[in-house]
């Protein structure tokens, strides 16, 4: 397989776009609408990366999760772009696995998403990061978290990231600054499933954008948020789950962020649509938009 190396351009940016819930199903005709949402901003945006934060398939509801995936990422496939993977509620729901699901991602050259370590919570824990633009040395760094799908029925609602996958956050961004000379990389982050703090932003904090819905998140706080506070490299997070809402909000100096639902087989009164974000080689700082289907 092509090792495909993440680098920042010579004029210092780097481009994500973030597809979040497609909800890939039969290949009806609300498929067809999302696969060519997918191929347009694809061209319209020419990224560096293509993130897609989960329910990749609606696994649940279709007899052919394979064929539902394979569909789902061809157009990113095609493109020869890098792109990222992290599962959500549904994608393993009914009749395929995410280590599956991670088999058939390995078939293809532009995929950058991995299992991550066998001792630690989930599938699709990992950390990519993007060169300077000038040598191979990492100038930014992008974290990857497997959020879960349900809690156990004594809890109720959705999983939690676990503690041990806070920890392993914890190690690999000690790492990777000892790495850097004691330099802090400045760092993003993906999951699914909100994490709580999605909630109290609302609460102390300021947010931008559409708030259509309550938040989704567990019902337990495993302390992500308070580690990533702690290391001082995350700038912001990235997550899916609920399709009503597309804010961003700043907590304690850290960006919360909705992607913008994708995909048409699901519930949403959001035009469906993306999320855009851009760093900027030596800044501790990122901007991010919404991006709409143009039909």
């Amino acid at each position: 397989m092509v090792q495909n190396r993440l680098r920042f351009r010579s004029n210092g940016s780097f481009s994500i776009l973030q597809f979040t819930d497609m909800h890939i199903q039969d290949g009806g005709e609300k498929d067809a609408r999302t696969l060519a949402l997918v191929d347009q901003m694809i061209a319209d945006e020419q990224p560096d990366l293509v993130v897609i934060t989960g329910d990749v398939i609606a696994s649940y509801d279709i007899e052919d999760q394979e064929g539902a995936f394979r569909r789902a990422i061809a157009g990113i496939v095609k493109s020869g772009i890098p792109f990222a993977v992290i599962y959500g509620n549904h994608d393993s729901e009914k009749g395929i696995t995410r280590q599956r699901l991670n088999e058939i991602l390995r078939e293809y050259d532009n995929n950058l998403s991995i299992d991550g370590p066998e001792d630690v919570h989930g599938i699709g824990n990992y950390v990519l990061t993007v060169e300077g633009s000038a040598g191979d040395e990492a100038a930014a760094a992008l974290y990857f978290f497997d959020s879960g799908d349900y809690a156990p029925e004594t809890i109720g609602g959705y999983a939690w990231i676990q503690p041990d996958q806070v920890e392993w956050y914890r190690n690999e961004s000690m790492a990777l600054r000892e790495k850097s000379g004691n330099h802090t990389l400045p760092a993003l982050a993906f999951f699914h499933i909100p994490i709580p703090e999605y909630e109290q932003v609302c609460q102390v904090g300021t947010i931008e954008g559409i708030k259509g819905e309550a938040v989704c998140c567990p019902k337990l706080n495993s302390g992500l948020f308070a580690a990533m506070l702690e290391m001082g490299d995350v700038m912001g997070t990235f997550a899916g789950h609920d399709h009503d809402n597309d804010y961003v909000g700043q907590l304690f100096g850290i960006q919360l962020c909705y992607g913008r639902v994708t995909g048409y087989n699901t519930y949403g009164k959001l035009e469906r649509g993306s999320r855009v974000i851009k760093l900027v080689e030596g800044s501790h700082e990122f901007e991010t938009s919404i991006r709409l289907h143009k039909q």
